[in-house]
C-alpha cells in the first residue's frame, strides 16, 4: 500500500524497543528484591526525606493521590514504609521509609545503575551524553514530569 510508512520509520518505534528491553529487564531485577519498578521509585522518592505527606509525594511524583495511596498500603505491608498520623494536624497522615525500606534503596540504586551499564555500555560517553540530553530535552519541550514508573 502506498503513502503508508513502514513501523521501523518512526523514532518512536526505536524508542519503544529500547524502553521496553529496559524496562522488562530491570522490572525483573527489583523483583528479584521482592518491589516493583512503581514501588521502587516511590522509596526512592522518600529516600531524601524524613517524612512526606502522600499529597505532597503524589505531587513530586506526578502521580494521582490514589495510585500514591496504593503503592503506600502495599510498602506498608511490605514492612518498607510507615504511614503515622502528622502531629501538627490530626486529620493528615505523613509517609516515610522504615529502617528496613532505608537499607532496601541502596540496593535497589545499584541494580538501577546495573541495568543502565549493561543497556548504555554498547554507546561511548559521548553519545551517551547526546542520547541522555536529547531524552531530558524532549520530556521538557513536551511538559512530560510524571515519574515513570511502568
Amino acid at each position: 500500500m502506498a503513502g503508508v510508512s513502514d513501523l521501523s520509520a518512526h523514532t518512536g518505534y526505536w524508542l519503544r524497543m529500547v524502553s521496553n528491553a529496559v524496562s522488562l529487564d530491570f522490572a525483573r531485577k527489583v523483583a528479584g528484591e521482592g518491589v516493583t519498578v512503581a514501588e521502587w521509585t516511590f522509596l526512592r522518592a522518600l529516600y531524601d526525606v524524613e517524612a512526606m505527606a502522600p499529597s505532597a509525594l503524589a505531587d513530586r511524583m506526578g502521580m494521582t493521590r490514589g495510585a500514591i495511596s496504593k503503592l503506600a498500603d502495599r510498602l506498608v505491608e511490605k514492612g518498607l514504609v510507615s504511614r503515622f498520623d502528622d502531629p501538627d494536624d490530626r486529620r493528615a497522615q505523613s509517609l516515610s521509609l522504615t529502617a528496613e525500606g532505608r537499607q532496601k534503596v541502596p540496593i535497589l540504586a545499584r541494580l538501577a545503575d546495573i541495568n543502565d551499564a549493561e543497556y548504555f555500555s554498547a554507546l561511548n560517553a559521548e553519545e551517551r551524553l547526546a542520547l541522555d540530553r536529547l531524552l531530558k530535552l524532549l520530556a521538557e519541550r513536551r511538559g512530560l514530569k510524571t515519574v515513570p514508573v511502568d
